[in-house]
């Protein structure tokens, strides 16, 4: 099973949402932990027109049903872009400039240059595909909040990602393409952080697919529910509110035809208490 498995819908030591009044229950312990804190970070998206991309390098898409030693390793002429997209989520920052502002003290100027490397899709006139490399280049010219000087220094890394709109082979191994990029510049720093703490995880043991079949239908119980117990019909994803609104599901409260409250009226506007479901 998973953390969110139905299973463990009442276990006080899985990840789960909690409602205000719960949030310190449990809390029993300060824990020191190392994580990489983010100081800053900025979004940068934009759809980029004509622009160049030279492969770095190719080869045959693997299954194609044509060895490297069988001579097509070279595409054969038309060439025609089919897709592609990033290939990472890292983002190399060359030229890596950063400038303090005497007139905004904790900010800086950050210029650099973020390489976004790419698979582009293509096939050639014998209907072969191939598959190659090559990498976006975007300009950031920036202010961002960086810290103090310090023993642990901090760093400016870039997350990222790009699909392509469409694209064409202009030749020499350059393809010109319409793309989508999407880039995060973030300052961090490897720190020691004190955290309050639930205790540790449950662990719980692995769901097999095939075994489950039957779990969700045992799960239910073996008669049905009378009273609006609003706890336990939660634990099982449905919503019992009194009338308030209606379930997603079959189960649970539905104002108008599904609740009788306590004054016995079937109405919402005279609701002062959910005596059962039906």
């Amino acid at each position: 099973m998973s953390f969110y498995s139905y299973k463990n819908a009442n276990s006080t030591h899985c990840p789960c949402s909690v409602a205000a009044n719960e949030v310190l229950t449990g809390l029993n312990e300060r824990v020191c932990i190392q994580v990489q804190r983010v100081y800053d970070s900025c979004l940068y998206q934009e759809q980029l027109s004509e622009q160049r991309v030279t492969l770095v390098s190719y080869g045959l898409v693997p299954g194609c049903g044509c060895e490297q030693n069988d001579g097509c390793n070279q595409p054969a002429m038309p060439i025609t872009f089919e897709s592609c997209r990033s290939t990472t989520t890292e983002g190399t920052i060359r030229n890596l400039s950063v400038e303090r502002l005497c007139d905004r003290p904790c900010f800086a100027r950050v210029r650099c240059q973020i390489d976004v490397p790419i698979d582009i899709l293509f096939t050639d006139a014998n209907g072969r595909e191939y598959i190659g490399r090559g990498i976006v280049t975007i300009d950031r010219d920036v202010l961002l909040s960086i810290p103090d000087e310090s023993i642990v220094p901090y760093t400016i890394e870039a997350m990222v990602s790009a699909i392509c709109v469409s694209g064409t082979y202009v030749g020499n191994n350059i393809f010109e393409l319409e793309i989508c990029v999407t880039a995060i510049l973030k300052v961090l720093a490897k720190v020691e952080m004190l955290v309050p703490s639930y205790g540790f995880c449950e662990v719980p043991p692995c769901e097999e697919f095939a075994d489950s079949v039957c779990d969700e239908f045992f799960s239910l119980p073996l008669f049905p529910q009378a009273l609006c117990n609003d706890d336990a019909l939660r634990a099982r994803g449905v919503s019992c509110t009194c009338g308030n609104y209606a379930s997603t599901t079959a189960l649970g409260c539905n104002g108008s035809t599904a609740s009788v409250y306590a004054n016995g009226s079937t109405s919402p506007a005279y609701a002062n208490g959910c005596t059962f479901c039906r």
